[in-house]
């Protein structure tokens, strides 16, 4: 029988930054333990020390009372932990099938002689025990998430994972598939097993887990037993302090509306949205991971087509592409920047000019000294540090990046900005700048709906702030009524949590 894993005074640093500051979790077999915290806790870290990706600089991780080293991912299967990550297509092989997956330990590390048959029998056996009824010779490709989700669950099993960490299990789950994965979890759990359940939907956690452990910037600042806390409690160890607001903001919002969305339908979450953004408005969506952020982002800049249409300047409007939402003055930043922002084989000049050629085109030929000199004045104006107009974006830092993602919808000129996640993976000073150009938009009279789940970031430049949980806009706040604390418990859940023990 397996006793507890316990991870000890654990310190990691990256440079000069403590990420880590001494955390400390236990994790018993047949209990899920939930691990809270607001984005830069350290969970992350935390959880990657444990699963061998990233070696600890000091304390202790034990098991069944002994000292042990997890040096390598390949140290943590030996000692039965495993890691379902978030995004399940980065673990598996989509060219490959079910059973192949399930059992890809036995071909990196079982004997040279590879019988089909008994792989397939051996998929199929760890399947039934996450309640999965699939066909072994179906192709990761063709199946959905939440299948893949327990395929990942499978595979765990047959390496005889002890303890599993679940990291963001029920982020792209419906409510049907996350109730099944629930149930297997509960089936595991009576097993013997063990969980860490990294989650920022408080409902679920009050639901499934048995323990509850808090971080905030690097410190474990609670850990108790669910049943004897609650969700106001957990939010205000999340948060600590609250956060005071600027006191000199200056809106610049008139009574124009150029965007309403009435009852518009998300077709990836499956959830209407109503809201205005108002001339020279920034409104900050807050939603934590799994909020429906992107899937909103996306669907109103057409990218994912609802059957909905949007007023845009007073005139109903419905995407048949983002190529009708551009025409019609929408500019989109995405959240993944390298893969969707910029191209990255392509230099900074080209990239700031896709979106605007035809203004650069003369009887069918463009103009390479306009294009030169129309990136030149924007690399100027917008602070991109580059040895000249040439240089391929993929090799510009990651604030440099962004901002040439911001600067070719500049360049187009359009009046709707929609940024998601815009300050993600940039420094300090990048942040800053982002910021900066954000507020001399709106002081144009553009309207920006900035998405974010890095909550703090909305007291810099929000004029008003949504929030989303599951989705649905759950909460809406003027300024002056938004805390932290109220944003936190609205994207949390929290409100639902405070409905089911009342």
């Amino acid at each position: 029988m397996v006793s507890s894993l316990q991870l000890r005074n654990i310190r990691k640093s990256f440079g000069r930054q403590d990420v880590l500051k001494g955390v400390s979790l236990t994790i018993s077999p047949g209990e899920v333990h939930a691990l809270l915290g607001a984005n830069g806790a350290g969970k992350s870290t935390l959880m990657k020390i444990l699963s061998g990706d990233y070696s600890k600089d000091s304390g202790t991780i034990t098991l069944n009372g002994s000292e042990v080293s997890v040096a390598s991912p390949r140290d943590a299967i030996r000692l039965g932990i495993e890691m379902v990550v978030q995004e399940p297509d980065t673990a598996l092989v989509p060219s490959l099938t079910v059973a192949e997956n399930v059992t890809m330990e036995d071909l990196l590390s079982g004997p040279s002689f590879i019988s089909w048959n008994n792989r397939r029998k051996k998929a199929r056996q760890h399947l039934q025990l996450v309640g999965l009824s699939i066909s072994t010779e179906k192709l990761i490709s063709e199946c959905s998430l939440a299948e893949k989700q327990l395929i990942l669950l499978a595979r765990a099993l047959s390496k005889h994972a002890s303890f599993i960490i679940l990291d963001e299990p029920t982020a792209a789950l419906s409510q049907n598939e996350t109730d099944r994965l629930f149930s297997v979890i509960n089936s595991l759990k009576k097993q013997g097993i063990g969980f860490v359940f990294i989650s920022h939907r408080l409902p679920e956690i009050f639901k499934l887990c048995d323990r509850i452990t808090v971080l905030k910037d690097g410190n474990d600042v609670l850990s108790a037993p669910t049943t004897s806390t609650n969700a106001d409690e957990v939010i205000q160890h999340m948060i600590g302090e609250l956060l005071i607001l600027e006191k000199e903001h200056v809106t610049n919002k008139k009574d124009a509306v150029l965007l309403e969305a009435h009852s518009f339908h998300v077709p990836k979450t499956g959830q209407n949205v109503s809201f205005k953004l108002h001339e020279g408005e920034v409104v900050g969506i807050a939603g934590l991971v799994g909020a429906g952020k992107t899937e909103t982002a996306r669907a109103l800049f057409g990218a994912d087509l609802s059957p909905d249409s949007l007023s845009v300047h007073g005139v109903q409007k419905r995407w048949r592409s983002p190529k009708d939402a551009v025409a019609n003055g929408l500019s989109f930043v995405p959240e993944e920047r390298r893969k969707e922002g910029i191209i990255t084989s392509f230099s900074l000049r080209d990239n700031l000019a896709i979106p605007s050629f035809s203004k650069f085109t003369s009887k069918g030929f463009l103009s390479s000294s306009s294009i030169e000199k129309a990136a030149a004045e924007w690399i100027q104006k917008l602070g991109i540090k580059a040895e000249s107009t040439s240089v391929p974006a993929g090799l510009l830092s990651g604030g440099n990046q962004q901002k040439a993602a911001i600067g070719k919808w500049l360049l187009k000129g359009g009046d709707i900005f929609l940024f998601d996640e815009p300050t993600k993976g940039i420094d300090i000073g990048a942040k800053e700048d982002v910021f900066s150009l954000i507020k001399t938009l709106a002081s144009e009279g553009k309207g920006i709906l900035y998405f974010t789940s890095e909550l703090n970031e909305l007291f810099t430049v929000a004029d008003r702030i949504l929030v989303l949980y599951n989705g649905e806009i759950t909460a809406q706040f003027t300024r002056e009524e938004a805390t932290y604390e109220k944003i936190m418990h609205a994207a949390t859940g929290g409100q639902h949590v405070t409905a089911i023990s009342s």
